[in-house]
């Protein structure tokens, strides 16, 4: 099937409160272009110099996502344009962020990346230092100004088992919900996101608000 049918069937099937983002990495600008003509304009990359090679060349409407891993040195690479980076796992990256951003004149959103599965692979915070980051934004008055916490985002393990699968969406969910009252200028946690191409919808199910979603839509990779 052609990525506009694979697109179409997803935006029809996700309920109104779901935002998609087109995991795009590796894929070429006809391939985004083709997502774009069917009126897609979230994209996700895991590299930056890729994804500033897309946004240099393509519409100006499109908001970018960094959903990969990120190392402190690159953030000012992206700081000029990122809509929203996913994987924010230390106050080390989030001060980074702040500073770019200051350069800019810009605010850039971030999700903080929780760790809940069981493989060591995977990037994130524990709940002890997720209060570090919240308490430390919204009583460090002067110096976050150029940063926005609005969620949480986490990976399950890579695994076929959806029990195990649906408990860590499930554990996600909860620690959200215990922090969603935190509402202050800049930090407002209102997504979830949680869920990619083979579980986006038991994700859905257990509460997540944003889903990224690639080989689905553009196919393997």
């Amino acid at each position: 099937m052609s990525i506009k049918t694979n697109l179409l069937q997803i935006q029809s099937s996700l309920p109104s409160h779901v935002t998609l983002v087109a995991v795009s990495k590796t894929k070429p600008i006809p391939d985004l272009m083709e997502a774009y003509n069917v009126g897609q304009r979230i994209f996700g990359e895991n590299k930056i110099q890729e994804m500033t090679e897309k946004w240099e060349q393509m519409p100006k409407d499109i908001q970018w996502h960094m959903i990969g891993h990120v190392q402190t040195n690159k953030v000012k690479f992206m700081a000029e344009y990122v809509s929203l980076i996913h994987g924010v796992d230390s106050l080390k990256l989030l001060e980074e962020i702040n500073k770019q951003a200051a350069k800019h004149n810009r605010v850039i959103d971030c999700l903080l990346q929780m760790y809940i599965a069981e493989e060591e692979s995977k990037f994130g915070l524990d709940e002890n230092e997720l209060e570090e980051i919240l308490h430390f934004v919204q009583n460090y008055k002067n110096g976050m100004q150029n940063i926005r916490i609005v969620g949480l985002m986490g990976m399950a393990t890579f695994t076929d088992n959806q029990n195990q699968i649906k408990k860590e969406f499930q554990h996600l969910k909860s620690i959200f919900d215990k922090y969603q009252s935190l509402n202050t200028e800049h930090c407002q946690l209102n997504t979830i996101s949680m869920g990619m191409s083979g579980d986006y919808q038991l994700a859905i199910d257990c509460g997540s608000t944003m889903v990224r979603i690639g080989s689905s839509i553009f196919g393997g990779r």
